[in-house]
C-alpha cells in the first residue's frame, strides 16, 4: 500500500506505499531488464503486468507490491475470464478462498504491540459482516503470519505474499515495513488497521479496487494499469461502474487515514463470502 504523491510532498513521512505487496529490500534489486526473458514469460504467463519487475530474495515483486515467490512461478495456476470494464469497481480474482464456511487464523509475530491491536481491529470488521469466511487471531501457528521486514524507504507500507491458490488457501504471509519512520512517531491504530484489512484483501482474492487505473488512488503510477492477464480481473456484481469510490478500502493507494468497509466494499465481501 502507498501514500499518493500529493500526500508525499505534504507529509514529513516517506509515504508514497501502496497498499498491499512489496519486496525485503536486503539484497540489491534489478528492474525487468535484468531479468530472464524465462521469469519474465513465466510472470506474464499467470496474469500480472511484467513492467518494472523487480528481483528479490526468494522471488519477484511485481506491480509495485505483489510477490511472486520463484517456486510459484513454476507451478500452474487455475485461470479465469478478463473482464473489461471501467476503471474503478471491485475485482476478484479467478481463485478464491473454498471449503467454506471456514475460520482462517492470524499470527502476528515481531511486530510492536500496536500492530497486535491493528490487527484485532482489521479481524473485527471482517467478522463483524457474518460471513461465510471468518478470521481469528492466534499466537502461533496460524495460516496467515503478519511479520515485519525492511521493505525499503520507497513508501511501501506493507506486502502480501499473493493471492488465493488453486486448492482455495490462502498467502501465508503479510509483511510490514519495519524500516524507521515508515509510519511516522504516532500511527493511527485505525489506519494500521485498514494496512492490515487491505492486505488481507489481498490473501482471499480481491484486486484493487482502481487496478486499471491506480493513478486514480495513487496521483501518478507506472504503471497505470497493473493488468489482469490470467489470473482473473473479475468484476464483482452490484459495484459501481460509474462514479468514483474514494472510500474503498482495496485502492492501491493511501491517504493515511482509516478506511474502514465503505458500502461498496461490504456489497463485493457479502457477494463472495455470504
Amino acid at each position: 500500500m502507498k501514500i499518493n504523491a500529493k500526500n508525499l510532498l505534504a507529509c514529513v513521512v516517506v509515504s508514497t506505499a501502496l497498499f498491499s505487496c512489496q519486496k525485503e529490500n536486503k539484497t540489491p534489486s534489478t528492474t525487468t531488464s535484468g531479468i530472464s526473458s524465462e521469469v519474465i514469460s513465466q510472470i506474464q504467463a499467470q496474469g500480472f503486468s511484467t513492467d518494472g519487475i523487480i528481483k528479490v530474495d526468494g522471488g519477484y515483486v511485481v506491480e509495485n507490491d505483489i510477490f511472486l515467490s520463484t517456486e510459484g512461478l513454476t507451478k500452474a495456476m487455475s485461470v479465469g475470464p478478463e473482464l473489461r470494464v471501467p476503471d474503478e469497481e471491485q475485482y476478484h480474482t479467478t481463485n478464491l478462498i473454498t471449503a467454506l464456511p471456514r475460520t482462517i487464523t492470524i499470527a502476528v509475530t515481531g511486530l510492536d504491540a500496536i500492530w497486535t491491536a491493528a490487527t484485532d481491529s482489521a479481524v473485527a470488521r471482517y467478522n463483524a459482516l457474518n460471513l461465510r469466511l471468518k478470521l481469528q487471531r492466534v499466537a502461533s501457528g496460524a495460516a496467515i503470519t503478519v511479520t515485519g521486514a525492511d521493505l525499503g524507504g520507497g513508501g511501501v507500507l506493507g506486502q502480501s505474499s499473493g493471492f488465493p491458490d488453486i486448492n482455495g488457501n490462502p498467502p501465508n504471509k503479510i509483511t510490514i515495513n519495519s524500516r524507521p519512520g515508515t509510519f511516522g512517531t504516532n500511527p493511527s491504530v485505525q489506519w494500521l488497521a485498514t494496512i492490515i484489512a487491505h492486505e488481507v484483501g489481498h490473501t482471499i482474492g480481491f484486486r484493487h479496487t482502481d487496478y486499471a487505473n491506480r493513478n486514480y488512488s495513487c496521483g501518478f503510477s507506472f504503471p497505470r494499469n497493473e493488468g489482469d492477464g490470467g489470473v482473473g480481473a473479475i468484476w464483482i456484481p452490484k459495484t459501481p461502474k460509474g462514479p468514483k469510490d474514494p472510500g474503498s478500502w482495496m485502492l492501491a493507494c493511501t491517504d493515511g487515514t482509516n478506511r474502514p468497509f465503505n458500502p461498496n466494499d461490504i456489497t463485493a465481501l457479502r457477494y463472495l463470502y455470504k
